[in-house]
């Protein structure tokens, strides 16, 4: 007589491992959603370049005024340009200005909110103070003052000028974190065996506080995106380098709605909505990943 027997994957498989990440409840339904969008928009703006001819995007580089056609998918806008070239370079500049404004910002965010608290005292009241301080004042009136003052705009200038108030709220989120992850059990034993404040903060801390960095940091990619596109739409940005903001000003300009040219307008509007909900969806499950009360919710 003869039993079946089941072969069962070892422990460390990686068929094992996908059976465990797919049942990790962290890994919720928004965060993969949120991560599959930004996975195509990442590859879009990668290989988008490569697929069309900048000089395509340039003034007068083809008929002014056609609609969307197998020629020029997107149809040309007022000044002659292709706008699906324009897209194509449009979008990675604008995720550059984001992920730029978001880096600057979360370090510096996370640099000060590790300050405050974990050392305290004056120097945590000093920047709780001017971090809340500035969170009330309109960012985008100060970033108009900055921009307007700026001879000439670039993508880079551009991200530093958005940067500048893009560590108030990973400051304030992060600090919250630092004063309860400072005051747990395994902290003060460590404390007491004689490790200093930066190995605290190094060994004890930061790894505790990477969730929440990663979500900081999607917030503020967001933050500064919104920001950005806001200030392009004004005409504030680097004017003849493609954007989506840069994209959204022209068709301003040139009345491009009143004209019926939906093909100008409606394009890069859709991607930043996607790219938002995108980005919203990655901070929500980033969100439920770090905090298990809201998993539980």
């Amino acid at each position: 007589m003869t039993t079946a027997t089941r072969s069962i994957p070892a422990s460390g498989g990686l068929g094992a491992r996908i059976a465990r990440t797919r049942k990790d409840p962290r890994w919720t339904r928004q965060l993969v959603w949120g991560l599959i969008l930004l996975g195509i928009l990442a590859f879009v703006a990668l290989i988008g370049p490569f697929t069309v001819d900048p000089k395509m995007a340039d003034v007068t580089a083809a008929i002014p005024r056609l609609p969307p056609s197998w020629e020029h998918w997107l149809g040309t806008d007022a000044q002659g340009r292709d706008l699906w070239s324009v897209m194509m370079l449009a979008i990675p500049n604008t995720l550059k200005i984001g992920l730029i404004a978001g880096i600057v910002g979360t370090v510096i965010g996370v640099v000060l909110a590790l300050i405050a608290g974990f050392f305290g005292g004056v120097t945590d009241a000093t920047i709780r103070i001017i971090s809340d301080s500035l969170l009330t004042v309109p960012g985008i009136a100060i970033l108009v003052v900055i921009a307007a003052n700026i001879e000439q705009m670039t993508i880079e200038i551009m991200a530093l000028t958005v940067a500048a108030l893009s560590w108030m709220f990973p400051t304030r989120t992060i600090r919250a974190q630092v004063l309860s992850i400072r005051e747990r059990s395994y902290v003060e034993v460590a404390r007491a065996n004689g490790v200093s404040p930066l190995g605290l903060v190094f060994r004890e801390v930061m790894p505790n506080l990477l969730p929440f960095i990663a979500a900081s940091f999607v917030g503020a990619v967001a933050g500064a995106m919104l920001a950005s596109i806001g200030l392009e739409a004004l005409g504030l940005g680097a004017i003849q380098t493609p954007t989506l903001g840069i994209t959204i000003y022209w068709s301003q300009e040139y009345t491009a709605v009143l004209r019926g040219m939906w093909w100008w307008w409606f394009p890069p509007v859709f991607v930043i909505s996607y790219i938002f909900m995108a980005l919203f969806l990655t901070s929500a499950g980033m969100d439920r990943f770090a905090n298990p009360r809201l998993r539980q919710g």
